[in-house]
């Protein structure tokens, strides 16, 4: 089995948790987890129901659980995996587990199928009470204490899963949640752990972190052990916590160690949201550092494999700020206009945001942008009426998909890398932190469906006059360059919903996954009976 702490370690640092947040003292855990334990005799159930039970009807292992991480780019895969395992597979019941405050965003996004579990969520200062998702945290000072609260959730969980009148077929939980898998363990289920990130990115962190290189020097070039020969990364790109081998002494790490540890490489298998002709060569290396016989199983593009069972009041209808009808405004000139957005988790400077939209309004390219900064306002007569800036909720994948985008400034989270290619738009990729360098490479350089934003050594911003040229370099649809990231930028839209489809290698893994869990069980009834049998 790979090192323990440094899989755990190598996923910290790809998974937004590069804030500096104080110690938590281990006595107020101790103390919030006995509270916990004392108050989980029941669970409010949230699908419609009194909130007096859990409705589970049958019994053999037809039941799977899952439980996402409270943060909205780890949940939203998890809630499309549950939607498409419900209507794929008519003999399972599925079962969402989350908290109150994430049921509301939970509930519009599953199907009435699906039911909701909410177990209460703990209190432990400075965490403010309500807050129970990290896009809720009014500091990032506070991603620490959010993350020892979940591992709070340890005893509610386990009080859920032993209320359960039969074992569940499988447990499918987020690698921060760690406590997960012992809990399922000891109650005879399989653990299936979900992390976010693309099969590429999660090997070269885990293979990092294993096997420490002498030096992370800015500009050195790195060839990443057990990775095919044409994986070369740069040491800027790697991680901070990979990078620096996570000092102990830091308070993340520790929670990592301590809360996390070898959870992640002892699941019986590992849920990618991404599919085999985008990721499949780096699936031996991964799967590596799992235990003999676990595999990576590619399902992806999970809201692809959901597809038409999404209930029509979640996501692909809210558009409140009307951005869907002012591309149609623009769809006479298709491809024409770039969408902007750096998702929910990263801060961009006040600096930047005014580098970048001089840099748009030169570019001279129609653009809709989606700004998260409370305390920006863009300069006055820049933004003219081709370009359109928006504060609220944008349907992300009906603009990717609509007509007149002809591409994607991203910081190239994931999920916004999925959707993008899904919807067959090249990207500028703008990496701002965790593992988005490294998909910034797979995207630009590996794939050729985008462009890197160039980011000049010791500079803090990039100047308006480098966001022009990428932006033209992103959307001159008759350059040789543009031509071809069009190109691969079909061919990996195509590529999507091939995977997805009936016969699809997502598809057949999706049906091989659920297979396989009830013939492991079935494999060891039998090996019990045959044991009971020579007695």
């Amino acid at each position: 089995m790979a090192n323990a702490g440094a899989p755990a370690v190598a996923n910290a640092a790809a998974a937004d948790t590069n804030g500096g947040a104080p110690a938590v003292a281990n006595a107020a855990a101790d103390n919030g987890a006995r509270s916990m334990a004392n108050a989980t005799t029941s669970a409010a159930v949230a699908n419609g129901g009194d909130g007096n039970g859990v409705p589970v009807s049958g019994s053999g292992r037809d039941h799977v659980v899952i439980f996402p991480f409270m943060a909205k780019g780890h949940m939203l895969p998890l809630l499309h995996f549950a939607t498409a395992l419900s209507a794929r597979h008519g003999g399972l019941r599925v079962t969402l587990v989350t908290t109150p405050g994430n049921v509301a965003f939970a509930r519009s996004r599953l199907p009435a199928s699906v039911p909701l579990v909410a177990l209460p969520f703990p209190s432990l200062p400075p965490l403010p009470a309500g807050v129970e998702s990290t896009d809720a945290l009014p500091s990032q000072s506070l991603h620490l204490a959010f993350l020892r609260a979940t591992a709070l959730l340890r005893a509610p969980f386990a009080a859920f899963l032993a209320s359960l009148p039969s074992p569940p077929l499988a447990l499918v939980s987020d690698f921060f949640l760690g406590f997960t898998r012992r809990v399922a363990a000891d109650a005879g289920v399989r653990r299936i752990v979900f992390n976010g990130m693309s099969c590429f990115a999660s090997a070269i962190c885990k293979a990092l972190a294993a096997s420490p290189l002498a030096s992370f020097e800015p500009g050195a070039q790195l060839h990443v052990p057990d990775m095919p020969d044409h994986v070369v990364v740069r040491a800027e790109e790697v991680p901070d916590g990979v990078a620096k081998r996570a000092d102990p002494d830091n308070p993340f790490t520790r929670f990592f160690v301590h809360e996390i540890g070898d959870s992640d490489v002892r699941s019986w298998g590992v849920l990618v949201n991404s599919f085999a002709a985008l990721d499949g060569d780096y699936v031996p290396g991964l799967e590596s550092f799992y235990e003999p016989g676990s595999r990576a199983w590619l399902v992806g593009p999970l809201f692809l494999a959901a597809g038409d069972d999404m209930p029509p009041e979640g996501e692909k209808e809210q558009d409140p700020e009307g951005c869907l009808s002012w591309l149609d405004e623009r769809a006479a000139q298709p491809g024409s206009v770039v969408y902007i957005s750096f998702g929910t988790q990263a801060h961009v400077t006040d600096a930047q945001l005014d580098e970048l939209v001089h840099g748009l309004a030169q570019s001279g390219c129609p653009f809709l942008w989606a700004v998260r900064s409370d305390t920006w306002s863009p300069p006055a007569d820049v933004v003219g009426p081709d370009g359109r800036i928006v504060r609220g909720w944008v349907p992300q994948r009906s603009v990717l998909a609509h007509k007149a985008i002809g591409g994607f400034v991203s910081h190239c989270g994931w999920n916004s890398v999925m959707e993008s290619l899904a919807a067959g738009k090249p990207l500028l990729a703008w990496p701002m932190i965790a593992e988005q360098h490294l998909n910034a490479r797979h995207v630009a350089n590996i794939l050729g469906v985008g462009v890197r934003v160039a980011v000049r050594p010791g500079a803090d911003v990039v100047g308006r006059a480098d966001v022009e040229e990428k932006v033209r370099e992103l959307m001159d649809a008759g350059s040789k360059a543009a031509r071809s990231m069009r190109e691969r930028a079909a061919w990996a839209r195509q590529a999507a919903e091939s995977a997805v489809s009936r016969g699809g290698t997502s598809a057949m893994t999706l049906r091989n996954l659920v297979e396989e869990l009830q013939r492991t069980y079935g494999d060891v009834v039998g090996k019990e009976s045959e044991v009971r049998g020579t007695k």
